[in-house]
């Protein structure tokens, strides 16, 4: 569980402070599908990044399983998110001369496991999402759907407690959006934690908790529909 109490996040100073979050308290429930919903400017990512341990806040605790987030330093707090924390992002991120192979196992290289292993277990993953016949494609061949697959791919390699996805849909067509909600349910029916970040309600539809954030203020209600639909 990650809980946030009176969290806010304030950029610059004086006059020209920007005050991203304001006294956000919000739960993220232990393998549990939770959406994070707001129009553009409206502190959803600032959130995002603060629950993932991106960011740091100005005021206000951050806990993640007992854990006090908010007295780690940059080492301790980067060494957090490479054994818990997968994250997924609209504009993809994969080196594009690499192949899938190497751009899925990076969070591997980065944890310093030797080549057999992060090689076996990329392969795994790219096998379970169905792109096997992907592996040795460099990411620039891939169309944006098949892109977003293998960002998803190298976001579950470590086998993290919690999946971060910031607007995963944002970049694709409707065909393949509905194809990469449909894994974020089931990589959460798998027993991890899921944060969607989004802008449209009907992705936000498919949590089973939405924080709705308007001006830095953060708000928990339950969604209608759910991950388990």
């Amino acid at each position: 569980m990650i809980e946030l109490k009176d969290v806010n996040k304030i950029y610059g100073k004086g006059d020209g402070a920007v005050h991203a979050l304001k006294d956000v308290n919000v739960v993220i429930e232990d393998g549990k599908f939770t959406a994070i919903l707001g129009r553009s400017g409206s502190g959803k990512s600032t959130l995002m990044n603060i629950i993932g341990a991106l960011d740091s806040p100005t005021s206000g605790t951050v806990t993640a399983n007992g854990k006090e987030l908010t007295l780690l330093n940059q080492n301790q707090l980067a060494e957090y998110r490479n054994a818990t924390t997968g994250f997924i992002f609209q504009s993809f991120y994969l080196e594009p001369t690499f192949t899938v192979l190497d751009n899925v196992a990076m969070p591997l290289t980065i944890k310093g496991e030797s080549r057999k292993v992060r090689e076996r277990k990329a392969c795994e993953i790219l096998e379970k999402l169905g792109l096997s016949d992907k592996t040795y494609k460099k990411a620039n061949e891939l169309s944006g759907g098949q892109k977003q697959r293998v960002s998803i791919a190298r976001a579950l390699v470590h086998d993290p407690e919690i999946v971060l996805a910031d607007e995963p849909t944002g970049n694709l067509d409707s065909v393949n959006g509905a194809e990469v909600m449909k894994l974020l349910r089931e990589i959460c029916a798998m027993g991890k934690s899921v944060v969607l970040v989004t802008h449209n309600m009907e992705d936000a539809k498919n949590a089973q908790n939405i924080i709705r954030i308007t001006d830095g203020v953060a708000v928990m209600e339950n969604s209608v529909g759910g991950a388990g639909k």
